[in-house]
């Protein structure tokens, strides 16, 4: 398994995901560099670090309607987000970590920092989970729909609805960390985060419903495939939100 997913977990080209600095996204300007990269000897953390240490993982981690162990559900619009981690050829990619973080269904994220945008916190819900892909390279999460959020990028700048992702292969040097957005969603032409993909690669971080993930009287079911690499690889998320 730990060579499947090393062999998978490629870099990117250039052209296929955001730029480091994009100057329509502020934050981009004070940290990309000015100078080209140094190449550096990878140490043995880079190249087997930090393991495939999956012991703790249980079902319930995927579930962050309920994940907060306090014994009610998590406030907000409940979904499934599901889809399959490939290769540029369809072939499953299973046993691989998929870690996701997110603001509640008000926007508000569970950190320390959170204190500018006045919106109410979930005591039931930490917005973490992970789970492991199946054979099938299947993976799945149960939680509520992310609220948009206003960030100081720009005058009236609000993030548009988005989850976390982070796939980690059999080390460090072998992780994806992306971001899935939602179909439909208003705020996504206005995004710099979102439009700094090139444009043509921007649909491979879309979301879309899918009725048949829905459960009825339960939840709404939206699927997102996540291809590790070749021409239908998914963006990484180079230039890191700020929240």
């Amino acid at each position: 398994m730990d060579e499947t997913v090393l062999r998978h977990l490629t870099p990117l080209r250039a052209d296929d995901h955001p730029p480091f600095r994009y100057p329509d996204y502020r934050s981009t300007v004070a940290r990309s560099p000015e100078k080209d990269p140094v190449k550096i000897v990878q140490t043995l953390s880079e190249t087997t670090g930090p393991g495939l240490v999956f012991s703790d993982l249980s079902e319930e981690d995927a579930d962050l309607t309920t994940n907060a162990g306090t014994g009610s559900p998590a406030i907000g619009e409940r979904i499934i987000v599901t889809g399959r981690v490939t290769d540029e050829d369809g072939r499953a990619i299973p046993d691989t970590l998929v870690e996701v973080w997110q603001a509640n269904a008000s926007g508000r994220y569970v950190h320390w920092r959170e204190t500018e945008f006045p919106a109410p916190l979930d005591p039931n819900f930490i917005g973490v989970g992970q789970c492991l892909t199946g054979e099938d390279g299947t993976y799945r999460f149960t939680t509520v729909k992310p609220g948009p959020y206003p960030w100081g990028n720009h005058p009236n700048a609000w993030r548009p609805a988005h989850i976390h992702f982070s796939l980690l292969g059999p080390s460090w040097g072998s992780r994806l960390v992306t971001q899935l957005y939602f179909e439909g969603d208003p705020l996504l032409s206005l995004d710099p985060i979102f439009k700094s993909v090139p444009e043509d690669k921007r649909g491979r971080l879309i979301a879309r419903y899918d009725h048949d993930v829905s459960i009825e009287n339960w939840a709404l079911g939206w699927r997102w495939d996540i291809v590790l690499r070749g021409h239908a690889r998914t963006p990484f998320d180079s230039v890191e939100a700020d929240r």
